[in-house]
This record gives structure tokens, C-alpha cells and sequence, in this order.
């Protein structure tokens, strides 16, 4: 591509030497412009020759103004293209490396030029390293203190994470566990505890423990002050408790899985009571089952229980209440039906011992047996169903069990009540449990029903684990 040239601004007409060069020029336009038609004179000639349909002679070229312009300016100086008078600097080409002089790339001494690095990774850690340097030594100080402490927070954690875990284990194995218990070590920092070798507080909760015929829902025990025989953190090898205390829960869904077989569910009635209802089988029926337990302390190592008001009912017949002064009685509901029934009513009379407990003179029962007016006029009366209600049926059962297939009661699952003793029920409802012979140390101090089970406070002063320190 040509270089820009500069245009001079027109001189007068008046020089000589523009004069004379004005006049050579136009000769030599005039000149070429000659050359230029005998050439195109030619070419139409042999145009014409070879095309005859086409006589029209070609036009003479056209002159670029352009160029004529250019002609007139002055010579083109490559140190100068903008003809601005300005000179090249000698060590202008220093720094170009392979541009020129000896220290390009032809040259001896120098190196060849490479561009420069402006990456930004290293600009980052340049600004990066400049901007710590700019914070002030005390905040560097403040900076690595915080950074120590959060190290020696995490190691002290991990240690206390590892003790904890080497105390479950040993736990489990020295107690005969099932599971594997819970333990949780209190205070900060821990390793100054084990440098002391005494810990602040350790808890501990031990899941499903067994105790005689139910198991222990939950033991929890909260020890402080603990002296440690140990090589910590790798070997425990004995403590001693200076305090204890924790609870220990013996829950009703437990209690109903053990000892109720999914019959009997037992519920907090009252602040030391619980209520037990549920089915028991009896003869090949099921029998209703309603009873009392009531809690209270035995010893300071175990909960005993006494059972009370236990019966037995089949449903809307009959109920029988084991103990002392047991018994089988109509229900209220069943005698009214009998007072109304003349043949029930009437073999009843017909039995002797029982117009006795009705009350009923033995003169008076027997025309009863043949006067259906006396029969009603018995049977009537306002105190006729309040004293079949207290009739026991226990002997009638056994001695005329004819009398009681009348009256609506299974013969042999009547039998079979009147063979329930109460202890033997009362053991089937037995809430009465000892501590472990293992925590022979901890002792209980107060019993409580609460709506999930039977809670009793436990207590413990300088207990020893292990070989004591």
C-alpha cells in the first residue's frame, strides 16, 4: 500500500522556475496524450476487423485527477511520510530487542526479545502477599492466636471423643450389656482433666438393663468428681465416684410385652398406683382382667408391689374376685334377666343353700316351686336382685353345676376361676424389680409413676470402678 504523501499548497504563477517547469509538463501531457490516441486508433482498427458489426471507435482513457495531484506534490521522504519535518531518534531501537542495532537478535551480545508476562495469577499473589504485609503485626498475632486456639479446641474434642468411646466399650463388657451405653464427659478442657487425672462430670446412660422378670427401660447417672486410675487416653484401668445421681425408668410398653403378653395393658393411676386391664384365657375364653398395682420401696436396692382389687368377669354374666373372700357373683344385669325368667328363678328356689343366701325361709321357697304368684311375688320384690347379686356361686359351681348351666355361666370356665388363687394372679401382674448385683453402690431413693412407667431417683456416694486410684 503507497504512503500518504503531503500535498504542498499551490505557489505563485509569477516564478520563473514554476513557469518552466509548468510549461515542460503540459508538453509531456501533451505528448502522451498523443501516444494515447494513435493507440487507440489501432486498437479500434483491429477491432473493426475483426468485428464488423461494431464500426464505434473506443474513447480516449480517462485521467485520474488523483494522480495529477500527486505528480505535483513534493518527493516522498520514507524517514518522514507525514512530511512533518520530524527526524528519527539514534537509540529509538533499544528496547525492541531483534528491531536493529547489535543487541537484536543479529547482533552478539544481546538476548531476543520476548513480550512480557502480565498474567494475572502472578499479579494476584503479588497484591495478595502486598496486602498481608499491609496488616498490622497485631492483627498477624491476634490472627495466629485464634488459629493455635481453634487447633488445640479440635485436638481436645478428639480426645474427649476417643475416651468416650474406649469408656462405652469397657462398660459394656464389665456390666454384660446388651447395647453398648451412652457416654457423655463434661467440662473443658478435657485435657487438663487427664493431666489432674479427675473429671468434673461424666454421664452415662445405659439402655435395656435387666432387672429379675422386667427390664430397665433406661438407667441414667450423672457422676461428678471422678479420681481416674488410668494411663490416658489409651488405658482405663479404674475411678473412683466421689457423687452420683441419675433414674432409672421401668416403662409401661415394656412392662406390657413382658408380663401382659400383648393381654394386659398397664397405665399410671395415681401418684404410687398402677391399673392393669387386659384378657386372660380361661378354660378356652377369654376372661376381662382388671387389677391394682401399687408401688413402693423395698429396701433401698429394689421396688416391690401389692396387687389388689383383682377380678375376673365374664362379660355381663358373672365376676370372680380371687383372695380371702373369694367369690363368684352374678352381675347386676344377669340377676335382673333371672328375676324375669320363671324357670331360672324357680330352679334356684329349688336349690336350698341358695334360698338360704336369697334370704328366703325354706316354707315360703317351696310354694314358691309350685305357686307362680308366689314365685312373682319373690322374685318381685325390690330386694330380690341385690341379694342374688351377693349369692357366691363358688360352691354352687362344684355342687350343682346344672343350676349354673341354667343360669348362663359355663360350667367349666366357672370351675376354672374358682381355681385362680390370688398370688398366682398377683405374680402374673408383679412389677417388683432389683437393681443389678454389678451396681451394688447405687441405691434407690424415691418412686414415682409418671404416664410413660415407674421412675425411681437413684443415689451413689464414693463409689469405686475397677482398681481404685
Amino acid at each position: 500500500m503507497r504512503s500518504p504523501t503531503r500535498i504542498s499548497s499551490p505557489r505563485p504563477h509569477n516564478s520563473h522556475r514554476e513557469s518552466y517547469s509548468d510549461d515542460s509538463r503540459g508538453a509531456a501531457r501533451r505528448d502522451a496524450e498523443n501516444a494515447a490516441h494513435r493507440h487507440a486508433d489501432d486498437a479500434a482498427a483491429q477491432h473493426e476487423a475483426r468485428h464488423d458489426a461494431d464500426r464505434d471507435a473506443p474513447s480516449a482513457p480517462y485521467s485520474n485527477p488523483y494522480e495529477e495531484l500527486a505528480e505535483l506534490a513534493d518527493p516522498y521522504d520514507p524517514d518522514d511520510p507525514l512530511g512533518l519535518g520530524l527526524k528519527p531518534d539514534d537509540d529509538d531501537t533499544s528496547d525492541l530487542g531483534s528491531a536493529g542495532g547489535k543487541d537484536g537478535v543479529n547482533g552478539e551480545e544481546g538476548e531476543p526479545w520476548s513480550p512480557p508476562d502480565h498474567g494475572r495469577s502472578r499479579r494476584g499473589r503479588r497484591r495478595g502477599r502486598g496486602r498481608f504485609k499491609a496488616v498490622p503485626l497485631t492483627a498477624k498475632a491476634v490472627i495466629g492466636v485464634l488459629v493455635l486456639a481453634a487447633l488445640a479446641v479440635l485436638a481436645d474434642r478428639c480426645a474427649v471423643m476417643y475416651v468416650e468411646r474406649k469408656a462405652e466399650a469397657a462398660l459394656q463388657k464389665k456390666l454384660k450389656l446388651a447395647t453398648a451405653p451412652n457416654v457423655t464427659i463434661h467440662g473443658f478442657p478435657f485435657l487438663t482433666q487427664v493431666v489432674d487425672k479427675k473429671l468434673t462430670q461424666v454421664d452415662v446412660a445405659v439402655p435395656d438393663v435387666a432387672a429379675d422378670r422386667v427390664s430397665l427401660a433406661e438407667v441414667n447417672v450423672q457422676a461428678q468428681d471422678i479420681r481416674l486410675n488410668a494411663d490416658l487416653p489409651t488405658s482405663i484401668k479404674g475411678a473412683v465416684v466421689d457423687r452420683m445421681k441419675g433414674d432409672v425408668l421401668l416403662a409401661f410398653e415394656d412392662l406390657d410385652r413382658e408380663l401382659g403378653a400383648s393381654q394386659v395393658r398397664f397405665r399410671a393411676f395415681g401418684p404410687n398406683s398402677v391399673r392393669a386391664d387386659g384378657k386372660l384365657p380361661v378354660a378356652g375364653q377369654n376372661v376381662s382382667l382388671h387389677a391394682m398395682a401399687h408401688i413402693q420401696r423395698q429396701g433401698d436396692r429394689g421396688i416391690s408391689t401389692e396387687v389388689t382389687g383383682m377380678r375376673l368377669e365374664i362379660p355381663g354374666i358373672a365376676t370372680y374376685r380371687p383372695g380371702k373372700n373369694a367369690g363368684l357373683r352374678l352381675h347386676p344385669k344377669a340377676a335382673k334377666q333371672i328375676s324375669e325368667d320363671t324357670a331360672k328363678a324357680r330352679a334356684l328356689l329349688e336349690v336350698p343353700s341358695v334360698a338360704e343366701r336369697l334370704g328366703i325361709a325354706p316354707e315360703p321357697a317351696g310354694r314358691a316351686r309350685q305357686d307362680d304368684k308366689q314365685l312373682d311375688k319373690i322374685t318381685g320384690s325390690p330386694s330380690f336382685v341385690p341379694a342374688l347379686t351377693k349369692v357366691n356361686l363358688v360352691d354352687v359351681t362344684n355342687e350343682h353345676p346344672e343350676l349354673v348351666k341354667k343360669l348362663g355361666i359355663d360350667p367349666t370356665v366357672a370351675a376354672a376361676l374358682t381355681k385362680y388363687k390370688l398370688p398366682e394372679l398377683s405374680e402374673k401382674l408383679s412389677l417388683s424389680f432389683q437393681l443389678p448385683e454389678k451396681a451394688k453402690d447405687i441405691k434407690i431413693q424415691n418412686i414415682g409413676v409418671e404416664p410413660d412407667g415407674i421412675v425411681a431417683d437413684l443415689t451413689g456416694t464414693r463409689m469405686g470402678f475397677g482398681k481404685r486410684p
